[in-house]
């Protein structure tokens, strides 16, 4: 079976840090694969609520996680603190990735790094929407540098 390999951009748009808590451990006292995820989303979260967005309002649209992909790289612990990038990119008519990955903030470990996919979506009608214009624009590449701005880092 081929492996997963998920390529970074060499910058992120946003950074939080979250600290690991005793419930997202596992029988091996290290961070569990399934509750990875959780620490992913609560740093979704708190990067469209940098931009004053929720999972359900983004100039009008919501949300839906369509797909993931991950590499887990190192054991996670208790007590750590991370440190997750997420970068919004390969934008397409309804959607784009959202890139992140995590690192232990003392030791600069990358503990994983993967890619979410989400959808645009009309709560209201119950169906798949485009992307935002606001939403994509932000994060366009400038044509002098190439650059995609950064958005205010979040740490609660």
């Amino acid at each position: 079976m081929a492996r997963i390999r998920i390529d970074l951009p060499e910058r992120f748009d946003f950074e939080t840090e979250i600290t690991l808590y005793q419930s997202h451990m596992n029988y091996g006292n290290h961070l569990d694969n399934a509750l990875l995820l959780t620490v992913v989303s609560e740093a979704r979260l708190r990067f469209l609520k940098s931009m004053g967005h929720t999972e359900l309002d983004i100039d009008g649209a919501g949300i839906i996680v369509s797909d993931a992909a991950l590499q887990y790289l190192s054991e996670a612990h208790h007590g750590e603190t991370l440190t997750v990038g997420i970068a919004a990119r390969d934008f397409n008519k309804y959607g784009c990735d959202l890139l992140w990955q995590m690192r232990e903030v003392l030791s600069g470990r990358e503990v994983a790094r993967g890619k979410t996919g989400i959808v645009f979506f009309d709560y209201q009608h119950k169906k798949i929407t485009r992307v935002p214009a606001a939403f994509a624009a932000r994060f366009a590449p400038s044509p002098a540098t190439e650059e995609r701005p950064a958005c205010a880092a979040s740490d609660t």
